[in-house]
């Protein structure tokens, strides 16, 4: 059954912590999942939540360590003596795991805590991740792997998955490796078992295996596992050694990651920011692109200013101002949207530039006649007056084509230029597309009015 925190269950808590009831405490967090205990941690301070944690077994106080936000675990670690991170965490949580943990702490608490991780084998794998960027493979992956040579027999290769599972959670599948440790194939658990003791694993094996090197980014990993539905990937060094494995878990994490990343470059936020962050963080992260739509503003206001005759004259060109900026906005951003779905998804690319500009030029066409038949029949039916609504229909037309075609080439050449495309959405598309027709709905209905009447 899915838990569901409540105010109950938090103030029942709070009270097993102030009175210092440990059994009453555990009792309460005896059956939760690891993520579960973690979401408690928004509703705790920080000696609240280090009298509850230290409660929990060492596997159960790892797993609630991992599932805590960046920002929520930092302050945690602040509060325990390197000892206590190293014994009753680190100990018992995987490698990759790990090393986000201690990736985290600065240098000197870092190296304390590595010297009090009993076992030297674990101590040395999160060493050996921390060299890497976290945003690549091998900050992605984790050293727990089972691995046996292709000369080996059956019956030796069961013998060693027998006794590495019991330091693996889980267990995708067998990778094979030659003398030198060099990857060669995988081998399912399914094959394992039926196939007979007496038989060679190179005879069993799969050679036709997916494998990422340690340095590739790890948006290409997810391309990779999204491609080819995997649920786990073996990573290998410069010259093919098994090094370690990415699981789907981080696969997902780093989805939502980027998905969050995007939505937020969309919303014009400039950096990862959250909720609980300080007031400073927060405008920090708003306001280079709320600066950018003062500035558009501005602009706007200028090109408007520069027509002020003749609004004097004909005002009711004024009318429709809000309707044109409105539309090439919003025309903007569903075009930059699909495109960046699209390289987001490798289904696009600047060498298909010019078929799919001529495909979002199509489109704006066949939306932009349908939008100016439907102003041209409510501008004439209610505001008799010609001119105005041959101006607003023909603005309409080029507005919806301009605004489309600029929201399919901007995100493209980003890309191109290997900026993250989703920078060209939200207020950059629509700061631009707003001053852009402004500028042709009232340079066109001027020239339309001093030359047709009023």
């Amino acid at each position: 059954m899915q838990f569901e925190l409540n105010k109950k269950y938090i103030d029942d808590l709070k009270k097993n912590i102030v009175e210092h009831d440990e059994d009453s405490a555990i009792k309460l967090l005896y059956e939760l999942h690891a993520a579960d205990i973690a979401e408690i941690y928004d509703d705790l301070n920080v000696e609240e939540a280090k009298f509850l944690y230290l409660l929990l077994d060492g596997e159960k106080a790892g797993d609630v360590l991992a599932e805590l936000e960046d920002d929520d675990r930092e302050r945690f670690m602040k509060a325990l003596p390197s000892e206590v991170i190293a014994k009753k965490f680190i100990d018992h949580m995987d490698s990759d795991d790990a090393a986000d943990v201690i990736a985290d702490l600065p240098d000197e608490r870092q190296e304390e805590v590595l010297s009090h991780i009993d076992d030297v084998e674990q101590a040395g794998d999160i060493v050996d991740l921390l060299k890497y960027d976290e945003d690549t493979a091998g900050g992605l992956m984790g050293k727990e792997l089972i691995s046996v040579k292709e000369s080996w027999d059956v019956e030796k290769c069961i013998a060693e998955v027998r006794k590495s599972a019991e330091e693996i959670d889980e267990v995708y599948y067998v990778y094979v490796v030659n003398d030198d440790n060099i990857l060669k194939g995988v081998l399912s658990l399914k094959r394992l078992i039926i196939a007979g003791n007496k038989k060679d694993v190179k005879e069993i094996s799969n050679y036709d295996i997916i494998s990422v090197k340690v340095d590739i980014p790890e948006e290409e990993v997810v391309n990779i596992a999204r491609k080819y539905d995997l649920v786990v990937l073996p990573v290998i060094d410069s010259i093919g050694r098994l090094v370690g494995r990415i699981t789907i878990d981080d696969i997902v994490d780093v989805m939502q990651e980027e998905a969050e990343k995007d939505y937020q470059m969309v919303s014009g936020i400039t950096e990862d920011v959250e909720p609980s962050d300080k007031i400073w963080v927060l405008t920090r992260a708003r306001i280079p692109w709320l600066l950018i739509g003062l500035v558009g503003g501005i602009f706007g206001a200028q090109v408007i200013s520069s027509y002020e005759g003749a609004l004097a004259q004909y005002a009711s060109m004024a009318f429709f101002i809000p309707l044109i900026a409105a539309m090439g906005g919003n025309v903007g951003v569903q075009s930059s949207s699909i495109i960046v779905q699209a390289l987001a998804s490798k289904s696009a690319g600047f060498d298909s530039l010019f078929m799919r500009l001529l495909k979002e030029l199509a489109v704006a066409l066949l939306n932009a006649i349908i939008l100016s038949l439907l102003i041209f029949l409510f501008s004439y039916f209610f505001y008799d007056s010609l001119p105005l609504t041959i101006s607003v229909s023909v603005s309409l037309i080029i507005v919806v084509v301009f605004a489309s075609v600029f929201g399919t080439f901007v995100p493209l050449a980003l890309d191109r230029f290997k900026i993250d495309p989703a920078l060209a959405t939200g207020p950059f598309i629509t700061t631009v597309n707003d001053i852009t027709g402004l500028f042709i709905y009232l340079s066109l209905s001027h020239y339309i009015f001093s030359n047709f009447g009023s």
